[in-house]
């Protein structure tokens, strides 16, 4: 995937002009920089959510989004979530990853509104992982994780994604070596 010339403004505000990025297809590629950098802008102009100047050669096939905010239906259970996107997939294959991912069983049935963010947080990464996605953008995946769960969520989006484009932003200089890809600053 190709990102050419790209610009976008908000009002007076200049996020990116002509900027220029190549992304391997099958590639991690993680995308840092100072806050209001345009990260976020960067994640929402590849996803098609926010209008821009320029224009993005090769983005082809399904995209699956991690956003910042977990944005779960509260009312439904962790499996239950990731059922909603997840074409074809098994609930108890869902349950098995949940579970690796460190939420214990005893909260699978439990509402997402009495989950604790971490839990959330996991819950929105397999959920996007299980959603059949080409591409996967992921915007902050780790934040709000100890370090355990950090590397036994990164081992999960790792494998699960393998062969996936996946475009990351942080903050947090470990996640890129949790999950290893290029890292862009901007």
């Amino acid at each position: 995937m190709r990102l050419h010339d790209i610009r976008k403004t908000y009002g007076d505000k200049v996020v990116f002009d002509r900027f220029e990025l190549d992304i391997p297809d099958g590639s991690v590629t993680w995308i840092m920089g100072e806050s209001g950098a345009g990260k976020t802008t960067l994640l929402r102009i590849i996803s098609g959510l926010e209008d821009f100047c320029g224009e993005i050669i090769g983005r082809e096939g399904r995209i699956s989004m991690v956003f910042q905010e977990d944005r779960l239906f509260e009312e439904l259970s962790p499996v239950d979530n990731c059922l909603i996107t997840a074409s074809g997939a098994a609930a108890e294959d869902i349950r098995r990853e949940l579970l690796l991912s460190g939420i214990p069983e005893e909260n699978l049935k439990l509402p997402a509104n009495k989950l604790s963010g971490g839990m959330k947080r996991r819950t929105a990464l397999i959920r996007a992982l299980f959603y059949p996605s080409s591409i996967l953008l992921m915007d902050e995946p780790f934040k709000g994780l100890d370090d355990e769960s950090r590397r036994k969520t990164a081992e999960i989006v790792s494998r699960m994604a393998a062969g996936r484009t996946v475009i990351a932003v942080t903050h947090d200089i470990a996640d890129t070596e949790l999950l290893k890809g290029n890292v862009v600053n901007i």
